[in-house]
């Protein structure tokens, strides 16, 4: 048997939360202007299936914002492979820890991120 999938054709939710955990990663680091970590992974809901060949997408959300610790909302959405139809295969929230050049928890730089459509 595969390694990312069950004996029905489904994936496995341990690949997707690994999936999800590098779009919150992406934004953990942009938003705290750095390296950042997963300390928790919490509140994982998996409403839908997604098979082998779909097309995965994670959309991330700055949930809250501590002193070095930036909270990220993760929601995974399913595009099927011949057609549009999608579906949330997952969601759930990480806690990423903003780290300095020794590895040692540093304070969330307070920069906004620019809006997609915003070209300047």
């Amino acid at each position: 048997m595969p390694a990312d999938t069950n004996p029905y054709g489904g994936v496995f939710g341990g690949w997707l939360m690994a999936q999800m955990a590098l779009g919150a990663g992406s934004l953990a680091s942009r938003v705290g202007q750095g390296k950042a970590v997963v300390v928790s992974a919490t509140d994982f809901a998996f409403p839908g299936a997604m098979a082998v060949g779909d097309e995965l997408s994670v959309y991330c959300d700055i949930a809250a914002t501590g002193t070095t610790s930036l909270t990220i909302s993760a929601e995974a959405i399913a595009r099927e492979r011949n057609g549009e139809a999608t579906t949330k295969v997952a969601q759930g929230t990480f806690k990423f820890v903003v780290l300095d050049d020794n590895n040692t928890p540093r304070a969330v730089a307070a920069k906004p991120l620019p809006k997609e459509n915003d070209n300047g």
